[in-house]
């Protein structure tokens, strides 16, 4: 790619001239001109492509440091991406030539409306999404552009083609957010994504619908409506069975995770089979450490209300694998872990669920947590449910100490 801005900056300022690219502009990972920069905990910036391929790839480390993240969380560096676009303007480099403008965006979408046709639309809407993409403002001017919504949702509802349908789900999930206002239009698309999710979709299709189905549940009563469409809720089940596509799988999983934040919802993942699949799942070697980490926040949040935690500790699996991930995946993975067993356990006292752990090398676990870095309130949980196994045990555990200052693993 490089070679090609050098090719095209040489040609407009003259045969003979190579523009020179500060490093500094550079993306640590991909080593091209930064589009969308945005700097981790550790202040190195990166291009959002990049570090997200980097991060949804399971790492939990700054690329160019190696220095473990505090948070996964990224901001715009909107200074750097100022000085970019300056320097690309002084220097004639053009970075994104195909890229449309706003004016040119808003005549594409003009068009479509116009004539729908599937010889011209998709062209015109894959030159939409370019131009979504490059950039949260422009991304912005989208959402805010009138008529756009509307055009997207009837594409995704109402269209025939389902090739041009799926290209329009995608440019959907790409350009809108939990946070925009307009998304709440999205709504109108639910009874249409049942179809997205069949075996003759794409992954990115079935990807894009999950990530719509998220953004819309924004609020109890959009989880709500949503969960009354079982076979829907049947549908993401499914394909926590069946996904082989790690990317998929994690949509998924997080859909699952925001719609299961309502208690409705909860109830009817449980007598969906959740559990069980998501205890098979984690028994699995090939998971992401942010499937992992997806999975323990399911099992957490349906283990506040009784059918879910009569699930967990009635399967023989799902305790067993949730010790398993225990101190081994991340200290998400951990924290989601011990906050599952503390419920069980300590706040339900299942007895089922504390012989489990007992048996499942538990102990050893808790303790190690309470030596961790992991949050004060999961730590606090750890002393908990050890004073619960204190009492119980027959073990040289009676008499441990919780000042203890290092605990070696075995």
């Amino acid at each position: 790619m490089l070679e090609k801005v050098r090719r095209r900056a040489a040609s407009s300022i003259g045969d003979d001239l190579c523009i020179a690219i500060p490093s500094l502009f550079r993306c640590p990972i991909s080593l091209d001109v930064m589009k969308s920069p945005v700097s981790l905990s550790t202040g190195v910036t990166y291009d959002r492509s990049s570090i997200q391929k980097w991060l949804d790839g399971g790492h939990n480390t700054c690329p160019a440091t190696m220095q473990v993240l505090s948070s996964k969380d990224f901001v715009p560096n909107h200074t750097l991406q100022r000085l970019i676009q300056i320097w690309s303007e002084s220097s004639n480099v053009l970075l994104s030539s195909s890229v449309p403008s706003k004016d040119q965006a808003r005549e594409l979408i003009v068009d479509i409306r116009r004539d729908s046709s599937a010889a011209t639309t998709a062209e015109k809407l894959d030159k939409v999404a370019k131009f979504g993409a490059e950039s949260d403002d422009n991304r912005r001017y989208l959402i805010r552009l009138d008529g756009f919504a509307a055009l997207v949702i009837d594409l995704i509802c109402n269209n025939a083609d389902r090739d041009l349908a799926e290209l329009a789900l995608k440019i959907a999930g790409l350009i809108f957010s939990a946070e925009d206002s307009e998304a709440s239009k999205l709504k109108d698309c639910v009874p249409s994504l049942l179809r997205f999710f069949d075996s003759s979709s794409s992954s990115d299709a079935k990807i894009a619908a999950a990530q719509i189905l998220e953004i819309i549940a924004n609020d109890s009563e959009s989880k709500t409506q949503i969960s009354v469409n079982e076979s829907l809720l049947t549908q993401l089940l499914t394909l926590v069975d069946k996904a082989t596509d790690s990317s998929l799988l994690e949509a998924v999983l997080s859909c699952l995770v925001s719609l299961s934040m309502a208690k409705l919802v909860r109830l009817r993942l449980v007598r969906l089979g959740l559990v069980p699949k998501l205890a098979k799942l984690l028994t699995s070697p090939h998971s992401s450490v942010i499937s992992v980490e997806r999975m323990l926040k399911l099992l957490e949040t349906v283990s506040s209300c009784k059918e879910g935690r009569t699930e967990i500790c009635e399967h023989p699996s799902c305790l067993p694998s949730i010790l398993s991930k225990t101190m081994k995946v991340s200290q998400a993975a951990t924290e989601h872990a011990v906050t599952i067993l503390w419920s069980v356990c300590y706040l339900f006292r299942d007895k089922n669920a504390q012989e489990a752990v007992a048996m499942n090398n538990g102990l050893t676990k808790i303790l190690l947590v309470m030596q961790s870095n992991c949050r004060a309130g999961v730590r606090q949980m750890a002393g908990d449910l050890l004073k619960i196994f204190r009492v119980n045990s027959k073990s040289c555990l009676w008499s441990y100490d919780t000042k203890t200052s290092h605990i070696m693993p075995f």
